[in-house]
């Protein structure tokens, strides 16, 4: 379990496949500390084990799945990764509950800045509008962010300046894929209303 405040982001060192599963190798510092190896992290939303590490990086497998389902299918060497500890029952929920298991990959349609703030435009796949609501939470590559609109299957969400800053979200772009997480609440309601015989 995560909450969405990225605490920093790693920047990809590898990412191969290996006899067994993907090999994604992630320079990082703040999620060192105190790092167990099997714990979670969530990267760029997914959450991932990690497999090992050392002074300055992390290793995690990658299934298979995993990789053709999220924005980790198009990663390279460089590129900045979000990455976030798994939440302590001791911490403050700074976001939202957010499961780490990617629900579909959205394309950024408007990423702009606006004033001091960045205007950010997110069309989900197909059918998604549904479990997104104004006011609502959904995470974007692990970043919890309070939707401000809702058009059909799109959102947008503002983006204030600190966010920004300490997330991949400095190099993203309109055309860019990145993972969606819609919030659990919502995907519960949903599943009861359909067992229920509700129309949508």
């Amino acid at each position: 379990m995560f909450t969405g405040i990225i605490e920093e982001t790693g920047e990809v060192e590898s990412f191969a496949r290996t006899e067994s599963a993907w090999r994604l190798r992630v320079s990082a510092r703040a999620v060192l500390g105190g790092l167990a190896e099997g714990e979670s992290i969530a990267v760029n939303g997914c959450c991932l084990t990690a497999v090992a590490f050392d002074a300055g990086t992390i290793s995690f497998d990658v299934l298979e799945e995993t990789r053709r389902l999220t924005n980790l299918q198009a990663i390279v060497a460089g590129a900045p990764v979000n990455l976030e500890r798994s939440l302590r029952a001791d911490s403050r929920l700074g976001g939202h509950f957010v499961t780490g298991h990617i629900d579909g990959r959205g394309t950024i349609e408007v990423l702009e800045a606006r004033g001091a703030d960045h205007f950010l435009r997110v069309r989900g796949p197909a059918g998604s509008g549904r479990l997104v609501i104004q006011k609502g939470s959904i995470a974007v590559d692990g970043i919890s962010l309070t939707v401000a609109e809702v058009d059909g299957d799109a959102f947008a969400a503002w983006i204030i300046p600190h966010t920004l800053a300490v997330t991949n979200l400095r190099v993203r772009a309109a055309g860019d894929l990145v993972n969606l997480e819609f919030d659990m609440l919502g995907k519960y309601v949903e599943k009861i209303l359909q067992s229920q015989g509700s129309p949508r």
